[in-house]
């Protein structure tokens, strides 16, 4: 009996392979994100879907893959990052003993972040939970630097305190003290995550941002340790030079 008999044959475009999945039958359908972040394109992709795809009963869509995981970690990263700075500035509170000091060094932070966001958009690099994380690990440098500085003005404001003008001096002797402590501990980060910021081949796609990110905010924040912050250590701190000229105007 010929086929044409008992069936029509027809040729259509549909998936090739048909799987199985709790006793279901899906098909996947694949495409790769480049040139832009994943999230804005799944979303743009998910509303062009909607308008022009209307599944019948019994049919579902799922969008799966690297997206999911994305949006997994997102929402770790959302939970992560404000616990870290919360413990970051509790450690450096109970370090110092009072909300002034640890409220200069968290300082760092704000200038580290605007350093990475600037070398991502001077890089055109998408942001990723890759420059997430290389977030994380720059406001653990850039505090370190602004505990370096602020311990060893202080430190030296104990010594010289009968000098005259001693918060300037102090200032002074603590940024030359440590200027090539601070330069040593950015050029390290910086010239170490170099090969992976400027690396384009296999894998490099999540490294990549992390080390732009790294490098940028200690670009950044080195310069704001170093330039800047004597500065709001001297605003903060110029009543010591006040009551020192008050005592020696009374003695």
């Amino acid at each position: 009996m010929p086929i044409r008999e008992i069936a029509t044959i027809t040729q259509k475009t549909g998936p090739c392979l048909i799987f199985h999945d709790d006793n279901r039958r899906y098909s996947a359908v694949k495409f790769s994100v480049r040139g832009r972040d994943m999230g804005s394109t799944i979303a743009e992709a998910q509303e062009k879907v909607d308008q022009i795809v209307h599944l019948k009963k019994g049919y579902s869509m799922v969008w799966q893959g690297d997206f999911e995981n994305q949006q997994r970690a997102s929402k770790r990263l959302t939970q992560v990052v404000p616990i870290s700075l919360l413990l970051i500035f509790l450690l450096l509170f109970v370090m110092f003993g009072n909300l002034k000091d640890a409220g200069l060094v968290f300082l760092n932070v704000p200038t580290a972040v605007v350093g990475g966001i600037l070398a991502l958009l001077i890089t055109g690099t998408n942001f990723s939970i890759s420059a997430g994380i290389g977030f994380i690990a720059l406001f653990g440098i850039c505090i370190l630097e602004g505990v370096l500085l602020i311990t060893a003005f202080k430190h030296n404001l104990e010594k010289i305190r009968h000098s005259e003008s001693p918060l300037y001096t102090s200032i002074r002797l603590g940024v030359n003290e440590l200027i090539r402590p601070v330069m040593m501990t950015a050029l390290m980060a910086t010239i170490g995550l170099l090969p992976a910021a400027i690396s384009t081949g296999i894998g490099s796609e999540s490294s990549r941002p992390l080390a732009r990110v790294v490098i940028g905010g200690l670009t950044c924040a080195t310069i704001f340790s170093l330039l800047i912050f004597p500065v709001l250590f001297f605003m903060a701190y110029r009543k010591v030079d006040t009551l020192h000229q008050r005592t020696d105007d009374r003695s």
